[in-house]
């Protein structure tokens, strides 16, 4: 599914990376821990997160990920919009709870990252 999709189903507010709105999304997981996307993160993922430091944008390089979503209306601070732009990483915010963004993203069949792994062996 496209980012611009998924931006769509969850109505999302773009918050940076226009240019990668036709960038396709396989998979997503979601957490507030980046010990556990660190973990249990994988190349191509759909992050989403409440977490808006410029950690989580830092995490989601270190493991490849397509994009941020920023759950329950949160949206980055300045340094993290920075760093996503300097790391070419797309963000959104969407006003919707992690459970609910998850279910909407599954319910569109978008995976969940160890589905998709499960799938991919």
């Amino acid at each position: 599914m496209k980012l611009s999709e998924i931006k769509e189903i969850l109505q999302a507010e773009l918050i940076w990376g226009e240019s990668h709105l036709d960038d396709e999304i396989e998979f997503a997981g979601g957490s507030d821990l980046m010990s556990d996307v660190l973990a249990l993160g994988k190349p191509g993922i759909l992050l989403l997160t409440g977490l808006t430091n410029s950690q989580s944008v830092r995490t989601a390089d270190i493991i490849g990920a397509k994009a941020i979503v920023y759950v329950r209306g949160k949206k980055p601070d300045e340094e993290g919009v920075k760093l996503a732009e300097k790391k070419d990483i797309p963000l959104l915010s969407t006003k919707f709870m992690m459970y609910r963004a998850c279910g909407i993203l599954n319910r569109n069949k978008i995976p969940g990252v160890e589905e998709f792994s499960s799938e991919d062996k």
